[in-house]
């Protein structure tokens, strides 16, 4: 018996590296791991309709990886790029967690990944954009934690460091890889804060070097 076993996680970005990993470590447990692959998360609209569909049936938790990563020189960022940034890493996450926390009768666990930049922004230098945009992700896990947290709905998030994934060794070819953070272990940690039995409640988890 796992201990997710008939409870549905959402898992947004499930078809990319770390979201693959985190769907197989959730399926160990038991779980109902869905990922939302034809929705357009920096949507309103189409986030509602999907997480109304997933909550007419239950929804216990809600994991949110999807995301992304973009470097430019403060000088050289484009508005459209600084707000491309804030859509895809803080506006995805906002609009998830919203909508988790409207369908999860009963309590639930949401999860974000952040990054380590978003703990210290002073790793932001060189992509201005990508780590106000997961301070944004931090500051809404904590946000969120203390106003759900009497409906039962814990809200916790990762902020990994340098992941071991392809992309990441084909941007960096010539980086020893052998202190990069395992997927696996990523999404252990995910999982350990998406079951039942877990009391955390506001953390941002940094993992890695």
């Amino acid at each position: 018996m796992g201990s997710l076993d008939g409870r549905v996680v959402v898992v947004t970005g499930g078809n990319g590296a770390l979201g693959k990993a985190v769907v197989a470590a959730l399926a160990a447990e038991g779980a109902t791991a869905l990922v939302p692959g034809d929705v357009d998360l920096r949507d309103s609209d189409a986030v509602s309709r999907y997480y109304a569909e997933v909550g007419a049936s239950g929804l216990w938790g809600s994991v949110h990886v999807a995301g992304g990563f973009a470097m430019a020189p403060l000088v050289e960022t484009s508005a459209e790029a600084w707000r491309g940034q804030l859509e895809t890493n803080a506006t995805t996450a906002f609009l998830c967690s919203r909508e988790a926390a409207r369908h999860m009768a009963g309590g639930g666990r949401i999860v974000n990944v952040a990054a380590h930049a978003g703990l210290d922004p002073a790793q932001g230098a060189g992509k201005v954009a990508y780590a106000v945009s997961k301070a944004a992700v931090v500051a809404l896990t904590v946000a969120a934690a203390a106003e759900l947290a009497p409906a039962g709905i814990l809200v916790n998030a990762v902020a990994p460091g340098t992941m071991d994934t392809p992309g990441n060794r084909a941007a960096m070819p010539g980086v020893d890889p052998s202190g990069w953070l395992k997927l696996d272990d990523v999404a252990r940690e995910i999982v350990s804060l998406s079951i039942p039995s877990s009391t955390a409640n506001g953390r941002v988890l940094r993992l890695g070097s």
